[in-house]
């Protein structure tokens, strides 16, 4: 009885070790592959819809951004 709740408690443990370092490996993978908006894309985001954007409109929306991150 004592070894099976034994055996259960480490397969739970390796369990969550594993599945933290795969967690780990997608998210910088998804990352590096689809990085974060940066100033060049809010800036050309803007200019696609007409608008010729300040640096200080630009620094608005980064801070909005990061905010929400």
């Amino acid at each position: 009885m004592w070894m099976d709740i034994l055996y259960i408690l480490i397969g739970l443990v390796i369990g969550l070790v594993i599945g933290f370092l795969l967690a780990r490996y997608f998210m910088k993978k998804q990352l590096k592959e689809n990085p974060p908006i940066n100033e060049e894309m809010i800036k050309a985001l803007m200019r696609g819809m007409g608008r010729n954007p300040s640096q200080k409109q630009v620094n608005q929306l980064m801070k909005q951004m990061s905010r929400f991150q």
